[in-house]
Formats: C-alpha cells, structure tokens, sequence
C-alpha cells in the first residue's frame, strides 16, 4: 500500500468518526428536557387595529397582552373595560400601548370635542382649491393664515397668525398623514388657534379674504414680515423712466451802473490859535492884554 493510499483511508475514517460523533452530541442535546423559565408579566391593553383620532373605542379596537413586570408602563391599562367607550385624542397605531394620556375623559365622548387641548380652540375657516393649496391642506399639516383687508384707497395683506394645526379638512378628522399623501377636496378648514388668534380670524374674515400658506413641520420660525401695501407695492413695482431734465435759462442780469468817483479826502483845515486875555498891573495901573 502505498503513501498516497493510507493518506485516503485516513481521511475517511476520521470523516466518519466526526459524524458519527457529531450525530451522538445532537441525540444526546435533543434528550435534555426543556425548561421553561416563567417571566412574571402583567397584562397591558394595546390597539387591535389603526385608530383615528377621535374614535370611540370598542371592544373589538382593543386587545390584552403580557408585559414584562420589570419594564413597567405608567399610565397603561390592564383591564379592557377601563377604556371601551372612551375617545381618542390622538390616533394610535396597530399593536400601541393605550396610555391615559391618548384619551378623553369618559363624559366627554368622541368626536372633535376632546381632542381640543385646554386653552385652545377650534375655528373653521372657508376655503376653495386656491386657499387651500390645492387641497393639500390635510388634517395635521400646519398652515399659516394671511389676511388680505382692503381700504378706501388702498389694501394690506398681513401674516395674522403662523404654524397652526390643522384638524379637519371638510368632514375628515384623522391625525396621521394619508400614504398616498393625496389632496382633500374641501370647502371648510379647522385650525386649533387661542382665543386671541381665533379673534383675529374672524374679524379678518368678516373684513376681508383669508388665504392659508403651507409650511413645513419641522420649520417653526416666526415669519416677521411688515405686511404688503397696494400703493406701495405699484410704487415699487413700477418701472419708472428717468425725469426729463429741465433747462433753465439764468435770467439777464442788470446792467452795471458806472461807479461813481470816490471824492479824495479832505485834509483838515488849520484851526486857529485859541486867544488868551491876561489882567496886568503896572506902576499902579490896570490894564487886560491878550496872548496867543
């Protein structure tokens, strides 16, 4: 037998060997009885399906499961009957934990109602294709509101409020955003405003046209705009053409007058000599003599 032989049986044999004793080990594992190790758990009420905001749960909307006991939820539920009958606040996806923070109070019922958080209120603004952005405004975009108010001879349009909620769009209430992101067709809008803004609104819609801008989310900074004026904005916008320049014609000027001859100075005449008169007194005699 030759080297190259006994290298060939050598490899057989300790390939069979392993099997074979691979093949014991797993017989052997497979004989180890399972021990199941008991996690204690509570029982927590999750969402059955996708729910709306503004919803009146049921009994089919919910479900019971375990949840680790070393991983509490606060504020989660443990019986169904606790939140049958109660309304959503905000919408809740398949599988998600029911908190007492996503619902209204038992007596405040379903609908638009309870999902208006304290001091807030809700304001329905009309709208066509235009105003509303071609329908784009959905219920949970957030919009600015700007107000066109025309005067006796001129017209402001203003940012009155910015980064508003929207809540419904027509009849449609549902928080979360729509996968085809298609528009709504609608003719009223509802915006969640303060009583303040919603003051603001109205007088604006009375008084003049509301139109409605779509903002981005993420994007919460204050627009700071100082308004546009109609007289102002055809000043501006004009293209106005250089003013002829006027030629203007010095006027004739006087004619001069020839100057009269400065007289030469006069030389100060000779004053005479003031006269003194003297009281003489000779041999007795009195006599009044004058000096220069």
């Amino acid at each position: 037998m030759d080297r190259k032989t006994r290298t060939i049986i050598v490899l057989i044999v300790a390939l069979m060997t392993a099997t074979i004793a691979s093949a014991t080990v797993y017989r052997a594992v497979r004989r180890i009885p399972v021990r199941e190790v008991e996690v204690a758990h509570d029982f927590v009420v999750l969402a059955a399906r996708a729910i709306p905001a503004g919803t009146r749960l049921g009994a089919e909307d919910v479900k019971r499961v375990g949840w680790p006991a070393s991983s509490p939820l606060p504020g989660a539920f443990t019986r169904t009957e606790d939140v049958v009958g109660r309304g959503l606040v905000t919408a809740l996806s398949e599988n998600e934990p029911i908190i007492e923070a996503k619902l209204a109070p038992r007596e405040a019922g379903a609908g638009l109602s309870p999902a208006i958080p304290p001091g807030m209120r809700a304001i329905s603004v009309k709208v066509n294709e235009v105003i509303g952005v071609a329908g784009f405004v959905v219920p949970g975009a957030r919009v600015d509101v700007v107000a066109t108010v025309r005067r006796a001879d001129d017209a402001v349009t203003r940012v009155l409020v910015s980064n508003v909620p929207v809540l419904t769009a027509g009849t449609r209430y549902e928080q979360e955003k729509p996968k085809d992101a298609k528009p709504i067709p609608s003719t009223v809008v509802t915006l969640m405003v303060t009583p303040s803004q919603a003051e603001r609104i109205a007088l604006a819609s009375t008084e003049g046209q509301l139109t409605l801008m779509l903002r981005n989310p993420l994007d919460v900074a204050e627009p700071a705009t100082p308004g546009a004026h109609l007289a102002r904005l055809v000043e501006d916008g004009a293209v106005l053409a250089p003013p002829p320049i006027a030629v203007v014609s010095a006027p004739p000027r006087p004619a001069m007058k020839p100057a009269k001859p400065t007289p030469p100075p006069q030389m100060p005449m000779a004053t005479e000599p003031p006269v003194y008169t003297v009281e003489a007194i000779r041999a007795g005699k009195r006599t009044v003599e004058t000096v220069k």
